[in-house]
């Protein structure tokens, strides 16, 4: 059996059964007005973060959601977007999709302004979309492409570029982890599949969705994730995993290279009223401004001891220059 096979066994149970334990279930579910979450959507939360965020969901957005769990965010989504079909749910598990179908159906019960048809479920594997291209504004997943080894996750960053309008966004939730992991792990199919050996660097993560195009890329937020230690794994080592969110954005690459927002902040606190690059940057005296990796290393490089450059947050919330 490959990995790939043994993770659809695995979220085949988690159909069927509920698995309150698998993934990240206890993270906060984000609530908005009108809106009622079944509680088997919530024990079906197999994800490690949110990929739902209303500034993204402006102007009735049509959204690609890989991995449809018990459907959770799959309602979510359709609370932004309320027309027949303009939500899409990819799921390669055929028990998965059911469960999701009969959730929406109790879903509709609780929430007056939802029905089903507000998605389309379809089956289908993220290695091969059954999506047209450039049709879609938002795509997301949660906590599934940290599964895939590399030629898989690379195929799969494809398939959501591919499908992606321009400038439209992909919006994920994925564990990273720092320290290396030993061969035993990587190659442990269930751990991969429970989205902890598959678990990379961030700074990999991010280039791997830069060579595939994106042009912009936003980590959103930073949280402790798990951790895998020597009396339950199979390492001589405590390993930290973290989850991420972040969102890729289908902008042109500029010829300098991506723009990466980590959370970092310029504050120019001189004795004038701005300071100008004449670079397309606009300091005003002692108010931060958001700035890309890129700006801030650049601004960093010009040696003022009147400009300070804020460390990596690794939470950006918008706004901000490249």
């Amino acid at each position: 059996m490959s990995y790939l096979e043994t993770t659809k066994d695995v979220y085949r149970k988690a159909a069927l059964t509920p698995d309150v334990g698998l993934c990240c279930t206890t993270n906060p579910v984000w609530q908005f007005p009108g809106l009622e979450i079944p509680s088997i959507m919530k024990e079906m939360n197999y994800g490690c973060g949110s990929t739902v965020h209303p500034a993204d969901l402006i102007n009735n957005p049509k959204i690609l959601y890989v991995g449809v769990g018990g459907g959770m965010e799959l309602l979510q989504f359709a609370y932004f977007s309320r027309e027949e079909g303009n939500v899409v749910g990819i799921d390669v598990v055929d028990e998965m999709l059911e469960s999701s179908r009969k959730n929406f159906i109790e879903a509709e019960e609780t929430n007056p302004w939802f029905k089903s048809e507000f998605v389309n479920l379809r089956k289908g594997d993220a290695l091969n979309l059954p999506v047209e291209d450039e049709s879609i504004d938002v795509a997301a997943q949660n906590c599934l492409f940290n599964i895939f080894k590399t030629n898989e996750l690379r195929k799969a960053l494809e398939e959501m570029y591919r499908v992606l309008k321009p400038h439209g966004r992909l919006v994920m939730s994925d564990p990273v982890c720092e320290q290396p992991m030993n061969e035993t792990l990587r190659n442990d199919e269930r751990l991969r599949a429970l989205c902890l050996s598959g678990s990379i660097p961030l700074k990999e993560y991010v280039k791997m969705l830069t060579d595939v195009g994106f042009g912009t890329i936003e980590i959103r937020a930073k949280y402790p994730y798990r951790i895998l230690d020597s009396a339950h794994y199979e390492t001589d080592e405590t390993i930290f995993i973290e989850s991420v969110e972040v969102c890729a954005i289908k902008d042109p690459m500029p010829e300098d290279g991506p723009c990466v927002f980590t959370g970092k902040s310029a504050i120019y606190f001189g004795n004038e009223e701005y300071f100008d690059d004449k670079k397309g940057h606009v300091l005003m005296n002692n108010q931060p401004l958001s700035v890309c990796d890129k700006t801030a290393g650049a601004l960093g490089s010009l040696g003022r001891e009147d400009i300070f450059i804020s460390e990596s947050t690794f939470h950006y919330n918008g706004g901000g220059c490249c």
